[in-house]
């Protein structure tokens, strides 16, 4: 008999990582007076009106399940907030799927379209779940490389340098976590027409679509012969200050959404319809609340990124997103070094850019989703700790001559 109790485990799981945010922020746990960069969630608090809706779901007594794909009036909301902000028309009644977040849309639609052994690309740097999710569905991911001096814009040619045979769908996240990074028009049509060529399903993840500060937000479904290949997921969470309500959706051909439907209704059946009732609410009147919350953010932004060049931390200035990618090689540490030995001795919770794949090793990602006043102390502290690092790379200098 195995002598290990991972015999019980299935092997495509025991080979799995440990998400790299997650097992860093285990370390921040009990420790006092941390101010956290860490974490991909609003400061703000869901706006009054949209949790207005919540409790007036409540005291109606709208307690029950739903459709698996949602219910029809949110799909409706949904349909009607894509055609008016993106321009793409998607039919309520089978084109619209609502799930439990978009890491659920993400994980049902690799797991509707991929065979076993089939290959996926995504950029890197990515969210973290991105590479896991293909792995749980039997896939084999192929990582993309974006890099700082192009400000982690995909670029057409490395999609097509990093395209093998047997590859069948493409995973792209415009605007991009954990950089910031978007695509420009002429590559982005580029992706598109290889898209075609290659004959590969676009998995478009577009939750941080309305947090675009410079230009106008695009999407890949906007381009000829995409709609019938792309499966465009968003949701409430990071506009509407929304993360703890789970609620998000995908909007694709309505063959792709029955395919997507029958592994959501055996494994999740329906999202929260109080949840629901919330996001109908969200669609069709938060966009005034997105807008004050999305000032709030390009203030920060141009503090913390400002701050990071000024220091020594070499900083591009994220399009979108409220995260800043600063290059941390200065310092001479590796990405999980710097965030250990800044969350030990300052006190600042920083998440190793290696978290988010092979092309993330040398930077750290800060999320600027935090009260300006603690963002200006936690800029003080890790300033203080890459001064600090200075100091002892001199003194070794000297020692060692």
């Amino acid at each position: 008999m195995e002598n290990s109790e991972n015999r019980f485990v299935a092997d495509h799981v025991t080979g799995l990582p440990r998400s790299g945010i997650r097992d860093f922020f285990e370390l921040v746990a009990g420790m006092e007076d941390v101010i956290s960069l860490g974490i991909g969630e609003p400061d703000f608090t869901t706006p009054w009106h949209i949790r207005e809706a919540a409790i007036y779901s409540i005291e109606k007594g709208r307690t029950f399940y739903t459709s698996n794909l949602g219910t029809l009036e949110l799909r409706r909301a949904i349909s009607e907030y894509i055609d008016k902000y993106f321009n793409i028309q998607y039919d309520p009644k089978n084109e619209v799927i609502v799930t439990v977040g978009v890491s659920e849309a993400m994980d049902i639609a690799l797991r509707a379209i991929l065979n076993p052994g089939d290959k996926v690309l995504y950029q890197d740097p990515c969210f973290v779940s991105y590479h896991p999710t293909v792995m749980l569905a039997h896939g084999i991911g192929i990582p993309i490389k974006t890099d700082a001096e192009s400000a982690f814009t995909i670029k057409a040619a490395e999609v097509k340098k990093s395209w093998v045979p047997g590859c069948k769908a493409l995973i792209i996240n415009l605007p991009c976590n954990p950089t910031g990074g978007v695509a420009e028009r002429d590559e982005l049509e580029e992706i598109a027409r290889f898209a075609v060529e290659k004959d590969l399903v676009v998995i478009s993840d577009e939750i941080y679509a309305e947090l675009t500060y410079d230009g106008e937000h695009l999407s890949i479904v906007n381009f000829p012969g995409m709609k019938e290949r792309t499966i465009f997921l968003h949701g409430c969470s990071k506009a509407w200050a929304m993360t703890g309500w789970r609620l998000g959706y995908a909007c694709a051909p309505a063959v792709m959404i029955e395919a997507m439907m029958k592994v959501h209704q055996y494994s999740m059946m329906c999202a929260s319809i109080i949840a629901q009732d919330a996001a109908v609410e969200a669609l069709r009147n938060g966009h005034d609340s997105v807008q004050k919350m999305k000032q709030q953010y390009l203030r920060r932004r141009d503090m913390v990124v400002r701050r990071f060049n000024e220091m020594g931390l070499t900083c591009h200035l994220p399009q979108a997103t409220f995260y800043a990618f600063p290059n941390i090689e200065s310092t001479g540490l590796s990405s999980v070094e710097f965030a250990k030995q800044l969350l030990e001795k300052e006190k600042v919770a920083m998440v190793p850019g290696s978290a988010f794949g092979e092309f993330g090793e040398g930077f750290a990602r800060c999320s600027f989703a935090s009260g300006y006043d603690d963002l200006l102390e936690a800029c003080n502290r890790i300033e203080c700790f890459v001064a600090s690092l200075g100091a002892t790379r001199t003194v070794v200098a000297s020692d060692s001559i």
